[in-house]
């Protein structure tokens, strides 16, 4: 038996036809029910029946199967070993993360990284963290980067950055008249409110406001920080989100900390619970941790500001 009969055996199982297997193979197909042919001979059993829809694995198919998917990974695990022994780590990355803080904080561990992985590729994808949660449960991404709260189940996590949460005034509000950097939260209950879009935000929002016996006033949800502060530009109301939003801010607004209570948004690292990382995921998940144990929080403030 020699691994082209097991790749050759696994891409029949996989197309369910020795035509579309041949074809994915690029050889022919006499050649390949050869080898297959070779391959039962070998194990003294029939490992495929034909059907009216094709072929299908038979008892000792299915038991080959577990056997040569073992073999596989095996023989691709040791040429990725041995050519990261020449070349060093390489592959790609697949991230996902949110606005605020998380892009600062994901930049500079790329930054890092490349330095000691140079072959290493990255595909970033962003969006809310409702969207990040479900790319990396289903393996469209391997790691990322979201804010809390969020339903820890099928997921590992870690708490890796905090930030306060502003109002992004309009400079001609009458709010905005008033002096210092911070703002109760009171004030802002009499005007409309634009917040994150997320659905689970709003819930925590709304809940800042129980002890002041009010609802607040939400006109307008949004998913992106450019578009609730453009809308805030024009009078629309007052935006309300996680205080890396002044870095997008040129002109045209105050921002003010929200305070009584002193509210803040978490930003969770994040990988699926059910699903190994690969190599290079998993390198770039235990450097994150990494840094993170050996310098806490102060090491994340640093990266942002």
């Amino acid at each position: 038996m020699e691994l082209r009969h097991i790749r050759y055996f696994l891409t029949i199982a996989e197309e369910g036809s020795f035509t579309k297997a041949a074809e994915k193979l690029c050889i022919a197909q006499p050649p390949l029910s050869r080898q297959i042919r070779d391959l039962e001979e070998e194990l003294n059993a029939r490992l495929f029946v034909r059907k009216a829809r094709g072929l299908a694995l038979t008892e000792a198919g299915e038991r080959f199967m577990q056997y040569a998917r073992r073999i596989k990974q095996l023989s691709d695990q040791s040429m990725e070993d041995i050519r990261e022994m020449r070349e060093g780590l390489n592959g790609r990355l697949y991230l996902a993360t949110v606005e605020g803080s998380a892009p600062s904080l994901l930049a500079n561990w790329i930054a890092i990284f490349k330095k000691k992985y140079p072959l290493v590729e990255y595909e970033v994808w962003n969006g809310n963290s409702d969207d990040v949660i479900k790319r990396v449960l289903s393996g469209l991404n391997e790691i990322g980067i979201i804010t809390l709260p969020y339903d820890e189940e099928g997921l590992d996590g870690r708490l890796i950055y905090n930030e306060p949460w502003v109002a992004i005034i309009p400079e001609d509000h009458p709010l905005a008249k008033e002096k210092g950097d911070k703002i109760e939260l009171k004030k802002l209950a009499p005007y409309e409110l634009i917040i994150p879009s997320r659905r689970s935000r709003r819930k925590e929002i709304e809940k800042w406001f129980e002890p002041l016996n009010c609802e607040p006033r939400i006109i307008c949800r949004m998913a992106h920080m450019l578009n609730a502060y453009e809308l805030t530009t024009k009078g629309v109301g007052i935006a309300i989100y996680p205080a890396s939003a002044a870095r997008y801010i040129s002109k045209g607004v105050v921002i003010r900390q929200i305070t009584k209570p002193d509210v803040s948004a978490g930003y969770v690292l994040v990988k699926s619970a059910g699903r190994d990382l690969s190599k290079v995921g998993e390198a770039f998940w235990n450097m994150v941790n990494e840094m993170y144990d050996k310098d806490n929080a102060s090491f994340y403030q640093n990266t942002v500001l």
